[in-house]
This record gives C-alpha cells, sequence and structure tokens, in this order.
C-alpha cells in the first residue's frame, strides 16, 4: 500500500498536520501549566502575606506554639491548603497538618532561604511528609524592623495535573479529528490525480500479462494525458510484435521439444538457459528444475561442462564422445551462438547407446559364429584331405571319417537351426499359442525326454511340483523347450552320481519354476553373461553345445513376460529360475 503514488503523496501531509498538531499540544500543555503554577504562586503569597499580617501578633506572645498550632489548622481551612508557621531560628511554631514537634528544623527550605533574602519565597518539590508534589510559598514576618518568622503556604498540585490532563485530552481528541479530516482529503485529492496513473498501470500489466487490455483513455491535456497517447501507441506496437514472436517462439518449441537428440542452451556463466525433454531424460533431471541453474550442477556430468568450456575457451565447434553414469553412451557437440545470443553456446547431445550396442552385438556375433564355425569346418576340410590321400581305399577307416563328417555336419546344421530360431524369436516371428495350462503338465514332459539320458549318466531325476498350483498363461510347447534346454546343460555339467531336480512355486501373480543341479557351478564372473548368444562356461569351447541354448530360453521367457536368472556356487551346484505369470 505506501509503495502506491497516492499514498506517498497524502501521507506526508498526514504526518505534517500530526507532528503540527503534536507540537501544539506540547506547547499548550507547557504554557498552560505555567500560567497555572504562576497563579497557584502569585494567590499562595497574597494568601501568605494576609496570614503574617493576622498572626505578626501572636508570634511574641506565643513562642512555644501553643495557639499558632489552632491557628494553623483555622486558616489551613480557610484557604484549602498547609499552612506552617516557622521562627527566625527555623523551627516549626505552627502546622496544621502534622505533629510539629517531630519536624526538622525548614531554616534550609528553599522557600524559607528566599523568603530571608527577598521577603518572599516559592518552590516546588515532592513533600515527604505528604507524600505528594507541593508548591510551597513563604513570606517573612517583620515588626519595626525586626524579623519575628515566616508563614509558609503550600498547596498540592494535583489540581494542575488534573487541568492539564483533561487539556491532554482535548487536544488529542482535536488532533484525531483533524487528523482524519486530513486522511479523507488527502486521500481525496492523490485519487483524483492518480487515478489515470492507476489505469496506466492495469493495462501495462494486463499487456505484460499476455492478456487483451483497453486502452486507457485520458481527458486532461497535461503530462499524463501525453503519457497515455505514448502508452496506447507502444501497445499496439507490442500486440504485434509479441503475436509476432510467439509464433516463432511455437515453432521453435515445437521443434526442440520433439527433437530425440538433446539440446542446451548456456550462456557465458555457465547457467542453463534451455534444456528440451530429449536432455532431461538422458540425465534423469526435471527441466524446470535445470533452467537457471549452472551446468555442473544440473547436470553433474564432468565431460558435458568440459566440453562447453573448451567450445568458450576455442570459440569454435567442439566434440566429443563420452559415456554417463547411466551407462549411456553420448556423442557430444558444442558451438557458439555468435551473435545470435553473444556469450551463448549450444550444446547437441546425441545418444549413440543403440548403435554402439548394436555394433558391439555385430561384432561379437562375427566373433563368435566365426569361432564356432571354424571347428567343424577345419574337421570337415582335415577328413576330406585325408580321403583324398588314400584313405578312401581303406573301407573302414573311410566309414570312420565319413560319420566324423557327418557329426561335425549336424553340428553346424544345428548352429544354423539355432541361429534362425533365435532370430525369428527376436524378430517376434515366432508367435505363441498362449494358454492356460498347469505347470505339472509341462514339467513333466520334459522330464521324461531327460529320464534316459540321466540314468545313462548315473544322474538322480527328482520332480518336486504340487498338483494345485495355479495354472500359468503360457505356450506349453515353448516353455517345456526352455525346460529341456535347462534339464539338458543340468544334466552335462553334472558328475556321475550326482541329482537334478525341477519344480515349480507359486510367488504372488507368477509361478516359479527352477531346475537345480550339484555340478561344477558357475564362477561369480561368468555368472551375468551366461545367457548372452555364443557365450560358454568352458573357456576352450571344447564343451558340445553351440552357446545358444541359454539365449534362446532367455527371450522365450521374456516373450511371455517373465524373466530368467541363474544363481551359482563353484564346485556346488547351479539354480535357474524363470517366472511366468498366472492365467
Amino acid at each position: 500500500m505506501f509503495t502506491s503514488i497516492r499514498w506517498r503523496i497524502a501521507i506526508p501531509y498526514v504526518l505534517l498536520i500530526l507532528i503540527t498538531m503534536l507540537g501544539l499540544g506540547l506547547y499548550l500543555r507547557s504554557y498552560v501549566r505555567e500560567s497555572s503554577l504562576d497563579d497557584i504562586e502569585t494567590q499562595l503569597v497574597s494568601e501568605a502575606r494576609l496570614l503574617g499580617d493576622v498572626i505578626s501578633a501572636e508570634l511574641p506572645a506565643d513562642p512555644a506554639g501553643t495557639t499558632l498550632d489552632e491557628l494553623s489548622r483555622h486558616w489551613a481551612d480557610i484557604f484549602q491548603g498547609r499552612v506552617t508557621i516557622i521562627n527566625p531560628d527555623g523551627v516549626v511554631v505552627g502546622e496544621s497538618e502534622e505533629d510539629r514537634t517531630q519536624m526538622d528544623s525548614h531554616a534550609t527550605r528553599p522557600e524559607v532561604v528566599q523568603a530571608g533574602r527577598n521577603g518572599q519565597g516559592s518552590s516546588i518539590r515532592y513533600s515527604q511528609t505528604l507524600k505528594v508534589d507541593m508548591m510551597y510559598a513563604a513570606v517573612k514576618i517583620e515588626s519595626g524592623g525586626e524579623v519575628l518568622g515566616y508563614v509558609r503556604l503550600a498547596l498540592p498540585l494535583q489540581a494542575v495535573d488534573a487541568k492539564i490532563n483533561h487539556l491532554q485530552q482535548a487536544i488529542f481528541i482535536a488532533m484525531l479529528v483533524a487528523a482524519g479530516a486530513a486522511v479523507l482529503l488527502a486521500t481525496y485529492i492523490t485519487a483524483r490525480t492518480t487515478q489515470p496513473l492507476s489505469d496506466l498501470t492495469e493495462a501495462a500489466g494486463k499487456l505484460a500479462a499476455g492478456e487483451k487490455a483497453s486502452q486507457p483513455l485520458s481527458a486532461t491535456r497535461d503530462e499524463i494525458g501525453k503519457l497515455t497517447s505514448a502508452f496506447n501507441s507502444m501497445a499496439a506496437q507490442l500486440r504485434e510484435q509479441i503475436a509476432a514472436l510467439q509464433g516463432e517462439r511455437g515453432k521453435l518449441s515445437a521443434v526442440l521439444q520433439t527433437m530425440t537428440d538433446g539440446a542446451l542452451i548456456i550462456d557465458q556463466h555457465g547457467k542453463v538457459q534451455l534444456i528440451n525433454r530429449a536432455a532431461a531424460h538422458m540425465f534423469d533431471v526435471q527441466p524446470e528444475q535445470a533452467s537457471g541453474s549452472s551446468l555442473a550442477a544440473a547436470l553433474r556430468c564432468a565431460p558435458v561442462f568440459e566440453l562447453w568450456q573448451s567450445s568458450q575457451e576455442s570459440g569454435a565447434l567442439e566434440q566429443i564422445d563420452f559415456e554417463t553414469d547411466r551407462r549411456m553412451h553420448v556423442h557430444g557437440a558444442a558451438t557458439p551462438l555468435g551473435e545470435a545470443l553473444p556469450g551463448s553456446t549450444l550444446l547437441l547431445l546425441q545418444d549413440m547407446t543403440r548403435q554402439r550396442q548394436i555394433e558391439l552385438m555385430r561384432r561379437d556375433f562375427i566373433s563368435n559364429v566365426s569361432h564356432e564355425l571354424r571347428t567343424p569346418l577345419a574337421a570337415i576340410k582335415a577328413i576330406t584331405e585325408t580321403l583324398q590321400d588314400g584313405a578312401l581305399d581303406d573301407q573302414d577307416a573311410a566309414r570312420h571319417f565319413l560319420e566324423s563328417m557327418e557329426t561335425e555336419i549336424d553340428s553346424l546344421s544345428l548352429m544354423v537351426n539355432e541361429l534362425l530360431e533365435l532370430s525369428r524369436i527376436e524378430s517376434g516371428r515366432v508367435p505363441l499359442e498362449r494358454k492356460p495350462v498347469r505347470p505339472l503338465d509341462m514339467l513333466e514332459p520334459a522330464m521324461e525326454r531327460l529320464r534316459l539320458q540321466a540314468e545313462r549318466s548315473g544322474h538322480e531325476l527328482l520332480l518336486e511340483c504340487d498338483e494345485k498350483l495355479p495354472e500359468v498363461l503360457a505356450d506349453a510347447g515353448r516353455v517345456q523347450q526352455v525346460l529341456t534346454n535347462l534339464l539338458h546343460n543340468a544334466n552335462k555339467f553334472t558328475p556321475a552320481g550326482g541329482k537334478v531336480s525341477t519344480g515349480a512355486v507359486q510367488e504372488g501373480n507368477v509361478v516359479r519354476f527352477y531346475v537345480s543341479d550339484t555340478g561344477i557351478g558357475i564362477t561369480p564372473e561368468d555368472l551375468p553373461r551366461i545367457f548372452e548368444r555364443f557365450y560358454k562356461v568352458d573357456r576352450a569351447r571344447s564343451s558340445t553345445g553351440t552357446g545358444l541354448g541359454l539365449a534362446i530360453a532367455r527371450h522365450l521367457v521374456e516373450a511371455h513376460g517373465g524373466k530368467i536368472w541363474a544363481e551359482s556356487q563353484p564346485g556346488k551346484g547351479s539354480t535357474f529360475y524363470f517366472t511366468i505369470p498366472i492365467a
């Protein structure tokens, strides 16, 4: 309220009136008090002189003061005050209020001292006897040039204080009335004067908020009228410019927010001026929180900050490839914006994670396929050369080599088939016929398929599954394929005399299947990678198999909406788990 020009004009006038009234009140209070005290002093001196003439004949006749006390009380009733009669030595010989025999000498009282020098004296002080403020007036009593004593009259100042308080109340009421009138008058005058400014302010506020403001009109031809006309012209131009800027801003915002690459604009002090959704998602920050913050605090990524610094120092395009804390591979480019935004830098951040993963997968795939094909092809090449060198003439040797060749060719065919199967599963070209099925109806066929192989290896097979388990929504054939693969691996990596068990239990809204063995186990460094294509725990790759079975199992389980994992300790066996949602 006090920042308004209306009150900045009105309040000084009100304060001026209040200060004037306060000064006048203080002056009147002092003036009335001094006048009242002067009147009382004159009155007391006159009364004391009258009383002195009366008792001048009594003082010599009654030096002990026997009749003077009576006389003092009599005159005290007449004057409505206190009467004290004092001899020339200061001894009280007549008193109207107190026991004079208990009173000290009054020779040093200010009014008595003045009366001794000038014939009369007065003073105002606090009476220790009566416990109130008193005015004292004393006159000297003389006869024939001889000092007979002093008469002193005293009057409490309560009446004077009451009169002054009454005057203060009247002044206070007058000040309130005057202040009220001043406030009303000042408010009215300033309201009339500043109303055009208020209209201009309201119109400017609406214009700043983007609202359509009506043009304020002014009937005056003074400075405010000229200001209103200038404002109307400015508002019309601003509306046109704002409309054009909003159109350009909308296009820019649409482009930035739909970009898949991250975009940031950083000022010369390292503050984030703009950040799009892609960049905010890339560094897991909120755009509202990042805007206005420093680049280092907003993104918490040292390579991005160093990229901005390099561009600031060189004044040219700078590029860098780095990896974020979220394991994202990013290609960053920083370029100064030059005259468009002096001192600012544009950062473009491209997420290269998918491309890097595809590149690594392609490289690993080629490496793994080449490695897997090398062994059977080398074996076939060696067998062919052996047969060409004359082994064809030995029927028994030729038959043995042909059987070995057939084994290698079967291995190649199995690898090609599994690669095709994995490719179809990953691309989604293998439709799943998901139906409600009991877990036991998938576990039993898988166990029976492996039973003969387990008996030959000397393994004990165990099935642990409650018949009352709820049905799961699954493609029974594909889940059996997963179970068969896991059981086959468990049987292969378990020494003779070991145990292989499988079963299922319910956990919430899923059924958890498991295959457990007492085999050689898996090392901690191998465990996270066993579901990768062509990855084999046997580093020498001397074991049979293509290394694709667990990768196929993972994709099939994930296609059902479940997940697969393994737990193992070297030398203590392994347990593979996967979940399928309940129907």
